[in-house]
């Protein structure tokens, strides 16, 4: 789907910043000790885990949703001041230039004037939290039940198993499971979270492997969302803009951002991700999604923490905008990479 905007274009050539050293060595070591030595991390675990178990706020079925849209509310702002007030970070200028010769900034909307914007993002996920079972690894079935609204006279013994015997309930993640409407809980304000938390070995592996699945099942739905007609008209607003910028993020149709959500959490539940991975996982999806949106060369971009060819960052996803081809996984470059060259590309 090649952009087809007419004015002027100029991909600015920005030298390679990279992350400095001392940094990544930090980020290596944390990591590294945090899967080697998990006993180091487990007391602040615990104790972070004891205080979200026992939070009403965290304990509701919408916290997910309202979560994700105040990363979003507190990031992407400080990502457009910094496009705004950085012209020389600009890597995707197809507008005309100013008597004074400066290029003219595409056109964004001020923050009064995106209330619309978020109540689409929002209500289908609220609607979803509010009918849809949370059910979350490591949480006894018997919890599940009773926060879908059901009795506990609705659990039965099945080879000394515990199993649910209404039809609605599932234990299996990868399945929906409704609540049970009634005047005493009338939609699913609660969920039922694990007693204990994870290790820190298990949190990075798990937030390794979902963003990793993520990048995969992302890589070939925006493939179909270039090369299937239907959903190539459905994703074409995404692309129509006059230049980069971090508000294209959000530039997305109902459907769109429901896949993001969808694939987001299979990617979770496929692994049976703790409730805490899954916490961690949102701040991080959020920030990678502005960033290869945000239209500037960025020193700190994800991308040059990487080695080389692991990270697509913003240039390369600018460059699929402009062009329609090209860097379809979201935030990796092994898949388009091994796509490249089975089309000879």
């Amino acid at each position: 789907m090649p952009h087809t905007d007419t004015g002027h274009y100029k991909m600015l050539q920005q030298p390679q910043h990279k992350a400095s050293g001392p940094p990544q060595i930090l980020l290596g070591i944390l990591v590294f000790t945090a899967v080697i030595f998990p006993q180091i991390y487990q007391p602040s675990l615990n104790s972070l885990w004891h205080y979200l178990y026992h939070s009403p706020f965290y304990n509701r079925s919408f916290f997910e949703t309202v979560f994700t849209m105040a990363s979003y509310i507190f990031a992407e702002p400080l990502y457009t001041y910094k496009f705004i007030h950085n012209p020389a970070l600009r890597i995707d200028v197809r507008s005309q230039k100013t008597e004074k010769g400066r290029w003219v900034l595409p056109k964004m909307k001020r923050p009064t004037k995106r209330l619309g914007e978020f109540l689409t993002y929002a209500a289908p996920l609220f609607c979803m939290d509010l009918v849809m079972v949370k059910k979350f690894a490591d949480v006894p079935l018997e919890h599940i039940v009773l926060s879908a609204g059901y009795p506990i006279d609705y659990m039965v013994q099945h080879s000394g198993n515990t199993t649910s015997s209404h039809a609605n309930i599932s234990p299996t993640f990868l399945l929906p499971s409704l609540h049970n409407f009634s005047w005493k809980s009338p939609l699913q304000l609660t969920r039922a979270l694990p007693p204990v938390p994870p290790t820190s070995r298990r949190l990075v592996c798990e937030l390794a492997a979902a963003f990793f699945i993520y990048d995969t099942l992302f890589f070939f739905a925006h493939l179909a969302f270039h090369r299937v007609k239907p959903l190539a008209q459905m994703h074409e607003p995404h692309h129509k803009h006059t230049e980069m910028h971090p508000q294209v993020t959000n530039k997305l149709s109902v459907g769109e951002r429901l896949t993001l959500i969808m694939l987001a959490n299979f990617a979770l539940n496929i692994i049976k991700a703790h409730a805490f991975t899954r916490t961690c996982f949102i701040p991080v999806f959020v920030y990678l999604f502005i960033e290869v949106h945000c239209g500037m060369d960025l020193p700190w971009g994800y991308d040059k923490w990487l080695p080389a060819g692991w990270g697509s960052g913003a240039k390369a996803h600018a460059h699929h905008h402009r062009t329609g081809r090209g860097t379809y996984a979201p935030f990796f470059g092994w898949w388009d990479a091994g796509y490249n060259e089975l089309i000879g590309a």
